[in-house]
């Protein structure tokens, strides 16, 4: 353990190094050929065992490291995938892609998972078990990139699954755990409701798209306040509206997009039973018609609780100088789709906090965000730790 976080404190500016390399030059889900091929360039010469690339069919890397010692096989996972965001931070390494950006940390998921998948073959000899290192692409694209990996057999002999996530809005220093359902499950519905055009001036000739809208818009409203459990979490946002016309036109049709998060099947369920009802009841209140595509993707994201217990444990045993406190986090609002790995198989996905020590800490998917690079070498030493520990525990 000693030997290996000294040898990542060594590395510490090339994970920087590397992460501002990828946030320069970012790629949007599904798209990312420039990155994968970096991953994959940056195994040559490294003593793991083998690399698989286009793993999936959409670019994901796929390295394993055998320890010399025997052991049971867990895996680790990065994503790299950027957003359709046109970066504002003024950084000198600052996005050269107009309108993407990596505005959720995935850059620096990738530095660290490279170093320390870099550094855990170099000390192969010593190591117990087996390593599979996950790099996926796709996170942030539903289906996302998890399950097409997934149905490939990226899991296929592995005995737990372990993945971080970098947080701008946590303090820096903390690592946070959680146990049992930890990030909600998402869904996404498209709405089209085609009324009948007509001048602003003669509404009683027309049938006013707009206004059965604004009706379904309102109810959506009630779901949450009305239909979900108060001791439950629901989150239903109409994020686009597309009405847009001329004043003294009165539209034809408007089409609605919306995002919904549940952190249980009952409130998953409840709210896709309302929003088809909503939908539906506007043939009759307003006389359009509807066209409603409803897709449920990422599930809830569940920590096994035994696995759970084992990364706190392992964490507070490392006594890692730069972690200053391994706590309990809230429930987290975002949804993530490496539920789909612990669906498969137990684990555990935590949080390195990584707020910057100066200035206003932006959230994550904002123009400004960035998060403090001393997330990565914490990161690192964190993932090494229970990797170490769990052929420990065994």
């Amino acid at each position: 353990m000693k030997e290996l976080m000294k040898t990542l404190e060594a590395k510490e500016e090339r994970m920087i190094a590397i992460r501002r390399h990828l946030h320069a030059h970012p790629e949007l889900s599904f798209e990312e050929e420039q990155t994968a091929a970096f991953i994959v360039n940056f195994y040559e010469g490294v003593p793991v065992d083998s690399v698989e690339t286009d793993f999936g069919g959409q670019r994901g890397v796929v390295v394993t490291i055998k320890g010399a010692k025997p052991g049971r096989t867990i895996a680790i996972r990065a994503d790299f995938d950027a957003l359709p965001i046109q970066e504002e931070t003024g950084l000198p390494h600052a996005s050269k892609v107009d309108g993407v950006m990596h505005a959720c940390g995935h850059d620096g998921h990738t530095a660290y998972m490279l170093v320390l998948a870099e550094t855990l073959a170099e000390m192969k000899d010593e190591l117990a078990g087996t390593v599979k290192v996950i790099h996926q692409p796709a996170e942030e694209m539903p289906p996302g990139g998890a399950i097409a990996m997934i149905k490939v057999g990226v899991l296929e002999g592995v005995d737990a699954v372990f993945g971080i996530h970098v947080m701008s809005t946590m303090p820096a220093g903390k690592v946070y755990w959680r146990s049992g359902n930890t990030m909600t499950g998402r869904a996404r519905f498209q709405l089209k409701i085609q009324g009948k055009g007509g001048h602003g001036s003669s509404p009683h000739l027309a049938n006013d798209a707009i206004v059965a809208a604004s009706a379904f818009v309102m109810n959506c409203q009630t779901i949450v306040s009305r239909r979900i459990n108060p001791f439950d979490t629901a989150v239903v946002t109409i994020g686009s509206f597309d009405g847009k016309g001329q004043f003294n036109v009165i539209q034809d049709s408007v089409e609605l997009e919306g995002d919904v998060r549940t952190m249980s099947t009952a409130s998953r369920e409840m709210v896709e039973t309302q929003v088809r009802h909503f939908a539906k009841g506007l043939e009759g209140t307003f006389g359009v018609t509807t066209e409603l595509v409803y897709a449920n993707d990422y599930p809830v994201l569940y920590n096994d609780p035994v696995e759970t217990e084992h990364v706190k444990n392992a964490l507070e045993r490392a006594d890692i100088p730069e972690i200053i406190a391994v706590e309990e986090a809230d429930p987290q609002p975002p949804s993530e789709d490496f539920a789909y790995y612990l669906k498969e198989k137990p684990g555990c996905f935590f949080y390195v906090g990584a707020a910057p020590d100066d200035g206003e800490a932006y959230p994550h998917h904002h123009p400004k965000f960035d998060f403090n690079e001393k997330g990565l070498l914490i990161s690192a030493k964190a993932m090494a730790a229970v990797i170490l520990s769990y052929h420990e525990d065994m």
